[in-house]
Protein backbone atom coordinates (compact mmCIF):
# COMPACT_ATOMS: atom_id res chain seq x y z
CA UNK A 1 0.00 0.00 0.00
CA UNK A 2 1.75 3.50 -0.79
CA UNK A 3 1.24 6.15 1.19
CA UNK A 4 0.53 9.55 0.08
CA UNK A 5 3.15 11.56 -1.07
CA UNK A 6 4.81 14.72 0.37
CA UNK A 7 7.59 17.39 -1.19
CA UNK A 8 8.23 18.22 2.71
CA UNK A 9 8.07 15.57 4.37
CA UNK A 10 10.05 11.91 4.38
CA UNK A 11 7.43 9.52 3.71
CA UNK A 12 10.15 6.44 2.99
CA UNK A 13 10.92 6.70 6.66
CA UNK A 14 7.02 6.48 7.29
CA UNK A 15 6.67 3.43 5.55
CA UNK A 16 9.44 1.89 7.43
CA UNK A 17 7.23 2.63 11.11
CA UNK A 18 6.46 -0.83 11.37
CA UNK A 19 9.40 -2.82 10.06
CA UNK A 20 11.05 -5.35 12.51
CA UNK A 21 8.04 -5.42 14.82
CA UNK A 22 8.23 -7.62 17.84
CA UNK A 23 5.19 -6.70 19.53
CA UNK A 24 1.51 -4.91 19.14
CA UNK A 25 2.38 -1.80 20.93
CA UNK A 26 3.89 0.39 17.70
CA UNK A 27 0.51 -0.17 16.00
CA UNK A 28 -1.95 1.05 18.92
CA UNK A 29 0.73 3.66 19.35
CA UNK A 30 0.46 5.46 15.93
CA UNK A 31 -3.09 4.76 16.03
CA UNK A 32 -3.15 6.77 18.80
CA UNK A 33 -1.65 9.98 17.48
CA UNK A 34 -3.76 9.62 14.54
CA UNK A 35 -6.69 9.19 16.80
CA UNK A 36 -5.75 12.49 18.55
CA UNK A 37 -4.10 14.87 16.12
CA UNK A 38 -5.88 17.91 14.25
CA UNK A 39 -4.85 21.37 13.15
CA UNK A 40 -5.41 22.63 16.36
CA UNK A 41 -3.86 20.38 18.70
CA UNK A 42 -0.81 18.92 18.48
CA UNK A 43 0.55 18.06 22.36
CA UNK A 44 -0.68 14.80 24.35
CA UNK A 45 0.87 13.06 26.96
CA UNK A 46 2.03 9.65 27.77
CA UNK A 47 -1.22 8.67 29.48
CA UNK A 48 -3.73 9.92 27.03
CA UNK A 49 -2.44 7.77 24.27
CA UNK A 50 -1.61 5.00 26.19
CA UNK A 51 -5.99 5.35 27.59
CA UNK A 52 -6.42 5.41 23.36
CA UNK A 53 -4.54 2.34 22.80
CA UNK A 54 -6.36 0.56 25.57
CA UNK A 55 -9.80 1.21 23.85
CA UNK A 56 -8.85 0.25 20.73
CA UNK A 57 -7.34 -2.38 22.31
CA UNK A 58 -10.45 -3.31 24.13
CA UNK A 59 -13.10 -4.98 21.49
CA UNK A 60 -10.56 -7.53 20.02
CA UNK A 61 -9.45 -8.47 23.36
CA UNK A 62 -12.48 -9.47 25.22
CA UNK A 63 -14.97 -9.96 22.94
CA UNK A 64 -12.78 -12.39 20.03
CA UNK A 65 -9.97 -13.46 22.40
CA UNK A 66 -7.47 -12.39 20.15
CA UNK A 67 -3.93 -12.64 21.73
CA UNK A 68 -2.07 -9.47 20.75
CA UNK A 69 1.69 -10.57 21.82
CA UNK A 70 3.63 -13.88 21.28
CA UNK A 71 2.46 -17.26 22.78
CA UNK A 72 3.77 -17.41 26.61
CA UNK A 73 5.20 -13.39 26.68
CA UNK A 74 3.40 -11.41 28.94
CA UNK A 75 1.94 -8.38 27.06
CA UNK A 76 1.16 -5.87 29.02
CA UNK A 77 -1.87 -4.31 26.58
CA UNK A 78 -3.92 -7.50 26.91
CA UNK A 79 -3.00 -7.80 30.37
CA UNK A 80 -4.31 -4.55 31.19
CA UNK A 81 -7.95 -5.32 28.94
CA UNK A 82 -8.56 -8.29 30.70
CA UNK A 83 -7.70 -6.61 34.38
CA UNK A 84 -10.37 -4.15 33.58
CA UNK A 85 -12.66 -6.44 31.90
CA UNK A 86 -12.67 -8.79 35.28
CA UNK A 87 -11.70 -6.51 37.75
CA UNK A 88 -15.08 -3.69 36.99
CA UNK A 89 -17.24 -6.12 35.01
CA UNK A 90 -17.04 -3.99 31.79
CA UNK A 91 -19.04 -5.23 29.02
CA UNK A 92 -16.89 -6.27 25.45
CA UNK A 93 -19.66 -4.23 23.70
CA UNK A 94 -18.90 -1.00 26.24
CA UNK A 95 -18.64 2.21 24.56
CA UNK A 96 -15.63 3.61 23.87
CA UNK A 97 -15.90 6.91 25.40
CA UNK A 98 -17.24 4.95 28.43
CA UNK A 99 -13.68 2.65 28.76
CA UNK A 100 -11.89 6.03 27.78
CA UNK A 101 -13.95 8.20 30.75
CA UNK A 102 -12.81 5.44 33.42
CA UNK A 103 -9.17 5.24 32.27
CA UNK A 104 -8.89 9.11 32.78
CA UNK A 105 -10.52 8.98 36.38
CA UNK A 106 -9.28 5.44 37.81
CA UNK A 107 -6.91 5.55 41.14
CA UNK A 108 -6.42 1.92 40.42
CA UNK A 109 -2.29 1.60 41.07
CA UNK A 110 -2.59 -1.78 39.26
CA UNK A 111 -3.86 0.14 36.03
CA UNK A 112 -1.29 2.98 36.99
CA UNK A 113 1.50 0.49 36.99
CA UNK A 114 0.26 -1.32 33.38
CA UNK A 115 0.46 2.34 31.80
CA UNK A 116 3.78 3.37 32.78
CA UNK A 117 4.75 -0.38 31.61
CA UNK A 118 3.18 0.57 27.77
CA UNK A 119 5.38 3.88 27.90
CA UNK A 120 8.86 2.07 28.44
CA UNK A 121 10.19 2.13 25.28
CA UNK A 122 7.38 2.47 22.17
CA UNK A 123 7.07 6.60 22.01
CA UNK A 124 10.88 6.38 21.86
CA UNK A 125 11.57 3.86 19.44
CA UNK A 126 8.86 3.99 17.44
CA UNK A 127 10.37 6.75 14.90
CA UNK A 128 13.88 4.85 14.17
CA UNK A 129 13.34 4.54 10.79
CA UNK A 130 13.86 8.54 11.00
CA UNK A 131 17.29 8.49 13.03
CA UNK A 132 19.28 9.50 9.62
CA UNK A 133 21.02 12.68 11.46
CA UNK A 134 21.98 11.34 14.61
CA UNK A 135 23.36 7.78 15.78
CA UNK A 136 21.55 7.18 19.02
CA UNK A 137 24.40 5.01 21.40
CA UNK A 138 22.59 1.81 22.53
CA UNK A 139 23.55 2.08 26.03
CA UNK A 140 20.77 5.38 26.05
CA UNK A 141 18.21 2.68 25.31
CA UNK A 142 18.52 1.66 28.42
CA UNK A 143 19.46 4.55 31.04
CA UNK A 144 18.05 8.10 31.94
CA UNK A 145 14.64 8.71 30.06
CA UNK A 146 15.49 12.46 29.86
CA UNK A 147 19.07 11.61 28.11
CA UNK A 148 17.44 9.65 25.77
CA UNK A 149 15.15 12.40 25.13
CA UNK A 150 17.61 14.69 24.94
CA UNK A 151 19.58 12.87 22.13
CA UNK A 152 16.08 11.89 20.21
CA UNK A 153 14.61 15.93 20.41
CA UNK A 154 18.06 16.54 18.58
CA UNK A 155 16.86 14.79 15.47
CA UNK A 156 15.56 16.51 12.63
CA UNK A 157 12.35 16.36 10.90
CA UNK A 158 11.29 13.76 13.27
CA UNK A 159 7.08 12.84 13.54
CA UNK A 160 7.16 14.07 17.52
CA UNK A 161 9.52 15.57 20.31
CA UNK A 162 9.72 15.82 23.80
CA UNK A 163 9.31 19.06 25.24
CA UNK A 164 8.17 17.66 29.08
CA UNK A 165 9.61 14.51 30.56
CA UNK A 166 7.56 13.69 33.49
CA UNK A 167 6.97 9.74 33.68
CA UNK A 168 3.14 9.57 32.82
CA UNK A 169 2.45 12.65 32.17
CA UNK A 170 5.74 13.12 29.99
CA UNK A 171 4.30 14.66 26.57
CA UNK A 172 4.80 14.77 22.90
CA UNK A 173 4.36 17.31 20.53
CA UNK A 174 3.98 16.36 17.02
CA UNK A 175 5.68 18.53 14.49
CA UNK A 176 3.56 21.19 12.65
CA UNK A 177 4.26 19.73 9.36
CA UNK A 178 3.69 16.27 10.48
CA UNK A 179 0.89 17.27 12.25
CA UNK A 180 -0.89 18.63 8.88
CA UNK A 181 -0.61 15.54 7.15
CA UNK A 182 -1.19 12.83 9.77
CA UNK A 183 -4.78 15.09 10.02
CA UNK A 184 -5.20 15.14 6.54
CA UNK A 185 -4.71 11.65 5.23
CA UNK A 186 -6.08 10.41 8.81
CA UNK A 187 -8.00 7.91 6.89
CA UNK A 188 -5.66 6.31 4.54
CA UNK A 189 -2.95 6.12 7.35
CA UNK A 190 -5.63 4.54 9.68
CA UNK A 191 -6.27 1.86 6.98
CA UNK A 192 -2.68 1.44 6.60
CA UNK A 193 -2.17 0.68 9.87
CA UNK A 194 -4.82 -1.79 10.10
CA UNK A 195 -3.29 -3.66 7.43
CA UNK A 196 -0.07 -3.99 9.27
CA UNK A 197 -2.13 -4.53 12.56
CA UNK A 198 -4.04 -7.38 10.53
CA UNK A 199 -1.12 -8.86 9.17
CA UNK A 200 0.85 -8.83 12.76
CA UNK A 201 -2.52 -10.39 14.19
CA UNK A 202 -3.06 -13.24 12.15
CA UNK A 203 0.89 -14.31 12.79
CA UNK A 204 0.40 -14.51 16.58
CA UNK A 205 -3.17 -15.90 16.00
CA UNK A 206 -2.66 -18.51 13.30
CA UNK A 207 -5.72 -20.76 13.70
CA UNK A 208 -8.42 -17.71 13.96
CA UNK A 209 -10.70 -17.24 11.13
CA UNK A 210 -11.62 -13.51 10.22
CA UNK A 211 -9.03 -11.54 11.63
CA UNK A 212 -10.03 -8.33 9.38
CA UNK A 213 -13.48 -8.28 10.76
CA UNK A 214 -11.83 -8.33 14.84
CA UNK A 215 -10.10 -5.29 14.98
CA UNK A 216 -13.39 -3.34 15.45
CA UNK A 217 -16.75 -3.76 16.79
CA UNK A 218 -19.04 -4.38 13.67
CA UNK A 219 -21.66 -1.67 12.95
CA UNK A 220 -24.14 -3.96 12.22
CA UNK A 221 -25.08 -7.42 10.98
CA UNK A 222 -28.03 -8.23 8.80
CA UNK A 223 -28.94 -12.37 8.71
CA UNK A 224 -32.84 -11.65 8.07
CA UNK A 225 -31.69 -12.99 5.02
CA UNK A 226 -30.84 -16.81 6.56
CA UNK A 227 -34.12 -16.44 9.30
CA UNK A 228 -36.39 -16.19 6.20
CA UNK A 229 -35.12 -18.70 4.88
CA UNK A 230 -35.24 -21.10 8.02
CA UNK A 231 -38.71 -20.02 8.50
CA UNK A 232 -39.41 -21.25 4.80
CA UNK A 233 -37.75 -24.57 5.57
CA UNK A 234 -40.07 -25.09 8.90
CA UNK A 235 -43.49 -23.83 7.05
CA UNK A 236 -42.53 -26.29 4.85
CA UNK A 237 -42.10 -29.48 7.03
CA UNK A 238 -43.64 -28.56 10.20
CA UNK A 239 -41.60 -30.94 11.98
CA UNK A 240 -38.62 -29.81 12.68
CA UNK A 241 -37.35 -28.61 16.30
CA UNK A 242 -34.64 -26.57 17.59
CA UNK A 243 -31.01 -28.80 18.75
CA UNK A 244 -30.39 -27.49 22.26
CA UNK A 245 -33.81 -27.83 23.99
CA UNK A 246 -35.73 -30.27 21.16
CA UNK A 247 -38.89 -27.64 21.15
CA UNK A 248 -40.56 -27.36 18.13
CA UNK A 249 -40.39 -24.25 15.83
CA UNK A 250 -43.57 -24.39 13.82
CA UNK A 251 -45.05 -21.68 16.30
CA UNK A 252 -42.22 -20.12 17.30
CA UNK A 253 -40.64 -16.85 16.28
CA UNK A 254 -37.55 -17.91 15.19
CA UNK A 255 -34.00 -16.51 16.05
CA UNK A 256 -30.55 -17.82 14.02
CA UNK A 257 -27.80 -18.90 15.64
CA UNK A 258 -24.37 -19.01 15.07
CA UNK A 259 -23.46 -22.95 16.19
CA UNK A 260 -19.98 -21.70 16.69
CA UNK A 261 -19.88 -18.08 18.11
CA UNK A 262 -20.25 -15.28 15.28
CA UNK A 263 -17.50 -13.66 17.69
CA UNK A 264 -15.12 -16.50 16.43
CA UNK A 265 -16.03 -16.87 13.36
CA UNK A 266 -16.79 -12.97 12.16
CA UNK A 267 -18.84 -14.37 9.55
CA UNK A 268 -22.55 -15.47 8.53
CA UNK A 269 -22.22 -18.72 6.28
CA UNK A 270 -25.18 -20.30 6.42
CA UNK A 271 -23.60 -23.93 7.23
CA UNK A 272 -22.80 -22.57 10.85
CA UNK A 273 -26.51 -21.02 11.25
CA UNK A 274 -29.50 -22.66 12.15
CA UNK A 275 -33.24 -21.57 14.03
CA UNK A 276 -33.16 -21.75 17.72
CA UNK A 277 -35.78 -19.76 19.99
CA UNK A 278 -34.82 -16.41 20.91
CA UNK A 279 -34.64 -17.28 24.53
CA UNK A 280 -32.49 -20.08 24.31
CA UNK A 281 -29.81 -17.65 21.61
CA UNK A 282 -29.58 -15.12 24.49
CA UNK A 283 -28.97 -17.98 26.93
CA UNK A 284 -26.04 -19.47 24.25
CA UNK A 285 -24.52 -15.93 23.78
CA UNK A 286 -21.15 -16.31 22.79
CA UNK A 287 -20.85 -20.21 24.10
CA UNK A 288 -19.63 -23.28 22.83
CA UNK A 289 -22.44 -25.34 22.62
CA UNK A 290 -20.48 -28.95 24.17
CA UNK A 291 -20.40 -30.86 20.87
CA UNK A 292 -20.84 -34.31 21.95
CA UNK A 293 -24.44 -32.66 22.84
CA UNK A 294 -25.33 -31.08 19.97
CA UNK A 295 -23.36 -31.64 16.76
CA UNK A 296 -25.14 -34.82 15.59
CA UNK A 297 -28.96 -32.76 16.24
CA UNK A 298 -27.40 -29.66 14.13
CA UNK A 299 -26.42 -32.42 11.55
CA UNK A 300 -29.44 -33.66 11.31
CA UNK A 301 -31.35 -30.32 11.36
CA UNK A 302 -28.90 -28.99 8.31
CA UNK A 303 -29.39 -31.89 6.38
CA UNK A 304 -33.48 -31.89 5.96
CA UNK A 305 -32.43 -28.76 4.77
CA UNK A 306 -29.96 -29.85 2.08
CA UNK A 307 -33.06 -32.72 1.40
CA UNK A 308 -35.66 -29.61 1.12
CA UNK A 309 -33.41 -27.55 -1.15
CA UNK A 310 -32.76 -30.33 -3.24
CA UNK A 311 -36.62 -31.93 -3.52
CA UNK A 312 -38.41 -28.67 -3.55
CA UNK A 313 -37.87 -25.32 -6.04
CA UNK A 314 -39.26 -23.08 -3.74
CA UNK A 315 -36.51 -23.70 -1.21
CA UNK A 316 -34.51 -24.24 -4.39
CA UNK A 317 -35.06 -20.61 -5.36
CA UNK A 318 -34.50 -19.34 -1.79
CA UNK A 319 -31.37 -21.07 -1.16
CA UNK A 320 -29.99 -19.60 -4.41
CA UNK A 321 -31.40 -16.19 -3.43
CA UNK A 322 -29.56 -15.84 -0.13
CA UNK A 323 -26.28 -18.52 -1.39
CA UNK A 324 -24.28 -15.18 -2.36
CA UNK A 325 -24.48 -13.11 0.84
CA UNK A 326 -23.85 -16.50 2.68
CA UNK A 327 -22.00 -18.96 0.95
CA UNK A 328 -18.56 -17.27 0.45
CA UNK A 329 -16.36 -20.04 0.54
CA UNK A 330 -17.10 -21.88 -2.95
CA UNK A 331 -14.76 -25.12 -1.71
CA UNK A 332 -17.38 -25.48 1.49
CA UNK A 333 -20.40 -24.70 -0.89
CA UNK A 334 -19.69 -27.43 -3.50
CA UNK A 335 -18.40 -29.77 -0.71
CA UNK A 336 -21.38 -29.41 1.16
CA UNK A 337 -24.30 -28.18 -1.14
CA UNK A 338 -23.78 -30.69 -3.88
CA UNK A 339 -26.73 -32.39 -4.86
CA UNK A 340 -27.31 -36.47 -4.11
CA UNK A 341 -25.28 -36.51 -0.94
CA UNK A 342 -26.74 -39.14 1.63
CA UNK A 343 -27.44 -38.30 5.25
CA UNK A 344 -24.00 -39.69 6.32
CA UNK A 345 -22.26 -38.39 3.76
CA UNK A 346 -23.73 -34.71 4.35
CA UNK A 347 -22.95 -34.61 8.39
CA UNK A 348 -19.37 -36.32 8.18
CA UNK A 349 -18.69 -33.22 5.75
CA UNK A 350 -19.68 -30.67 7.89
CA UNK A 351 -18.38 -32.07 10.87
CA UNK A 352 -15.03 -31.66 8.65
CA UNK A 353 -15.97 -28.21 7.94
CA UNK A 354 -17.26 -27.12 11.33
CA UNK A 355 -14.88 -28.85 13.97
CA UNK A 356 -11.69 -27.55 13.18
CA UNK A 357 -13.55 -23.95 13.49
CA UNK A 358 -14.88 -25.68 16.88
CA UNK A 359 -11.85 -26.68 18.44
CA UNK A 360 -9.81 -23.39 17.27
CA UNK A 361 -12.22 -21.58 19.17
CA UNK A 362 -12.19 -24.12 22.10
CA UNK A 363 -8.16 -23.38 22.06
CA UNK A 364 -8.72 -19.51 22.15
CA UNK A 365 -10.92 -19.24 25.16
CA UNK A 366 -14.66 -19.64 24.29
CA UNK A 367 -16.27 -21.61 27.19
CA UNK A 368 -18.58 -24.47 26.35
CA UNK A 369 -22.38 -24.29 27.07
CA UNK A 370 -25.25 -26.52 27.74
CA UNK A 371 -28.86 -26.13 27.80
CA UNK A 372 -30.94 -26.59 30.65
CA UNK A 373 -34.03 -25.82 30.25
CA UNK A 374 -33.79 -22.40 31.97
CA UNK A 375 -30.23 -21.08 31.62
CA UNK A 376 -26.84 -21.28 30.11
CA UNK A 377 -24.43 -23.25 32.77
Amino acid sequence: MQLPYSDELNIGNLSRLFDNTSNCYKFFWFQAILQKVDLKRNRFTFEELINEMIADAWYMVTEYHLRLGPLGVTDNLEDVVKYIHERYRFMSSEKRDNILAFLEKTNDKDIKKYKRDLTLNVPYRLQVPFFDEVTIDKKLWKGSIKHLTHEINMQKRLMYYFPVVDGIRTVIEVDDLWAEYLYTHKDILKGWTQLKLIQYLQNKNPSVPGIADKIEAPVSRNIERVRKYWNLIIKMDSSIREIYGDIALADESISVDHFVPWQYVAHDELWNLHPTTKSINSSKSNLLPTWNLYFNSLGELEYRAYVLKNNNDIVLKEFNRIAPYHLNNQEIRKQLYEDKLDRNSFIIRLENVIKPVYDSAKIMGFKEWTYDGKKGL
